[in-house]
């Protein structure tokens, strides 16, 4: 995934990013900022070209301003002065891995969303499959919106009941036949193993879990996969 390419203007703040002192620019958001520093964190409604949506919680972090620490979606918060980030605590890979937990039981078939549950090292769903074709992620209206200037589609309804489709679920003038709300839907996309997988969870590109986390509350590095887990947890000291 490519990270922040933009260049900082002059006016920095400083904070801490995963116990370093760094600087930032503070119109960026601070998935921004944390790209910008070469950590890698999994996205799924974010899209540099699009407005940040923060619906599917996938970046989120944990923060510290003073002594209160809370997990936040990193592309919809600002940088500012004086936070404690942290990108990879036990806490943040944990709620990273029930939301992917909740996803993949929504829409067990994409090949993305079963990429990104093998990087995050999700081995199980306890969550009866729904078999859907959407996670209502935005990205496809969006896409419509904003890159295409269209607006051939939308959000109906409302909770449990929300969906996406045309105006009055009728056949939209508005719609070019473009194709950009497929080209950027993560779910369209079948995984391997075809739309009828016997398992929920394919787990075929798990490589292995950040041992260093349970030891030190944090992972000790970013890459994916980390040199050390790939020698296994006897060779982390």
């Amino acid at each position: 995934m490519p990270g922040n390419t933009q260049k900082p203007n002059g006016n920095m703040v400083t904070f801490l990013l995963n116990g370093a002192e760094v600087q930032a620019d503070p119109n960026w958001s601070l998935l921004e900022a944390i790209q910008f520093y070469g950590i890698d964190i999994p996205t799924l409604c974010h899209n540099e070209g699009l407005t940040p949506y923060g619906v599917c919680r996938l970046c989120v972090v944990e923060i510290e301003n003073g002594t209160r620490a809370k997990l936040v979606i990193s592309c919809m918060h600002p940088v500012t002065g004086g936070l404690k980030v942290r990108t990879h605590s036990n806490r943040v890979i944990k709620t990273r891995k029930m939301i992917m937990e909740l996803l993949i039981a929504r829409c067990p078939g994409s090949k993305k969303l079963q990429d990104m549950a093998s990087r995050l090292e999700l081995k199980e769903v306890r969550f009866e499959p729904l078999n859907d074709d959407c996670i209502l992620c935005g990205l496809c209206v969006r896409m419509c919106d904003e890159q295409m200037a269209a607006r051939a589609i939308g959000f109906a309804g409302r909770g449990a009941d929300r969906y996406i489709t045309t105006p009055f679920d009728i056949n939209s003038e508005e719609c070019r036949k473009c194709g950009a709300c497929m080209y950027i839907c993560p779910v369209c996309e079948l995984r391997c193993q075809g739309p009828q997988a016997e398992t929920t969870l394919c787990s075929g590109c798990i490589n292995t879990e950040p041992v260093c986390a349970q030891n030190f509350d944090d992972a000790m590095c970013f890459m994916v996969p980390c040199l050390s887990c790939v020698k296994g947890p006897d060779d982390v000291k």
